[in-house]
């Protein structure tokens, strides 16, 4: 009787949940992608090199766990809304004044301000939806809420498309002020996490206790995020910049083309997700990364562009399909009681050891082609990946409301 309850009271609320976890990481995402696209244009603007506004993108996510660290930690101590409508309004403000930096300097500043906003909102809204969905439907749920990485990456991708050769770089970053709408949203539509109300702890030395007992947790949840970003960040920060200098395509073929791979990355979160519900979390990641190693020669050595378009939709259907299994995994692999923190702080962690993987592609096309570096890159991370995921361990389908932990 207490479950059906639960479920009676919590239906509508699993959506509001769902949807602004989603939006948020939509709009985070599409933020951050804004430099991808713009890289070329930035570096003229600023007079500096591809490489040097790569770094801005290391940067950023370099920055990322320190907003997982800030926000997770206020999400397991004092509930998961405020913290999520409080991080979605600092990295609006962030990316606004991005588009009004006056010099390099400023700019780097502003992505690093943005990557602590950045790493903030995925632990904090993954945690919020996850302890809200059904357990049955948290796989495909997963997958849906990921590729709201994949839409901000699409959205970008049209408005670049729509507004650059008018406008420029910089009137696209002021965009970026819509999450602090989302904030308002979060406010009035979704209930905290009944799963924080039954689990939190009272002081911060019980929310350390927790996290220091589940240290080796910790070091594999790292371990994983740092395959699972090399893989996500090895094949799109530069994929755009790879389009332009290999295949010297302008704005639009490059819009179109990251604009395909990303309905690809939607379609293979969400049916990569179901399909973890039926066979397990682990059996989904690792298939899909080996299905992704088979579809490199397409999307890196197309022969012509037709098979560019299918290789760029097909990797990312594999690689995000991967990604869309996370928020499901390290959920059920978190303790209720710093769920908030651990999954995002993990996830970030891994961000700052990959982060510097777009820069690393910058800096080896300098001396190989584009296709080759893009090409041994995706294909010695989806291996390294494949085989972290492979040896953890999963809890498929557990009920957060019966959780000891």
């Amino acid at each position: 009787m207490p479950e059906t309850t639960t479920t009676k009271v919590t239906a509508a609320d699993q959506w509001s949940a769902l949807t602004a976890s989603f939006l948020g990481w939509t709009l985070d995402a599409f933020d951050f992608f804004l430099v991808a696209f713009c890289l070329t244009a930035i570096a003229k603007d600023f007079h500096q090199k591809d490489s040097a506004i790569a770094l801005s993108v290391t940067l950023t996510l370099a920055f990322r766990p320190v907003g997982a660290l800030l926000f997770g930690l206020l999400a397991d101590r004092y509930g998961r809304r405020l913290p999520l409508m409080i991080d979605l309004i600092f990295y609006s403000v962030v990316e606004v004044a991005t588009g009004f930096s006056p010099n390099f300097t400023t700019f780097l500043i502003l992505r690093a301000l943005f990557g602590i906003g950045m790493g903030g909102e995925w632990g904090v809204g993954a945690s919020l939806a996850m302890e809200k969905v059904p357990p049955k439907w948290r796989g495909i749920l997963s997958g849906l809420l990921q590729q709201g990485y994949a839409l901000g990456n699409l959205l970008a991708a049209v408005c670049y498309f729509l507004f650059f050769p008018k406008w420029g770089w910089r009137p696209l970053f002021f965009l970026g002020g819509l999450p602090a709408l989302l904030a308002l949203f979060v406010r009035f539509n979704v209930k905290e996490s009944e799963i924080w109300e039954k689990s939190k702890k009272e002081s911060w030395s019980g929310i350390g206790g927790s996290v220091m007992s589940h240290w080796k947790l910790f070091l594999y949840l790292v371990l994983l995020m740092t395959g699972m970003n090399l893989a996500s960040h090895g094949t799109q920060d530069m994929y755009p910049t790879f389009l332009q200098r290999f295949w010297h395509y302008g704005v639009g073929e490059r819009s179109l083309i990251s604009a395909v791979s990303m309905i690809g990355a939607i379609c293979g979160g969400v049916l990569i997700g179901l399909f973890s519900d039926r066979l397990g979390r682990r059996r989904a990641i690792v298939s899909a990364l080996l299905a992704a190693i088979l579809v490199i020669p397409l999307w890196a050595y197309a022969p012509k562009a037709g098979v560019l378009i299918v290789g760029a939709f097909l990797l990312q259907f594999f690689v995000q399909g991967a990604w869309g299994v996370i928020p499901a995994h390290l959920s059920e692999l978190s303790p209720n009681s710093i769920r908030g923190f651990l999954p995002g702080f993990a996830y970030q962690c891994g961000v700052l050891l990959a982060g510097s993987v777009g820069t690393f592609e910058a800096l080896l096309s300098e001396h190989l082609s584009y296709a080759t570096t893009m090409a041994t890159t995706a294909a010695t991370v989806f291996v390294f990946t494949a085989v972290v995921a492979g040896l953890g361990r999963e809890k498929k389908g557990l009920n957060f409301q019966d959780s000891t932990e």
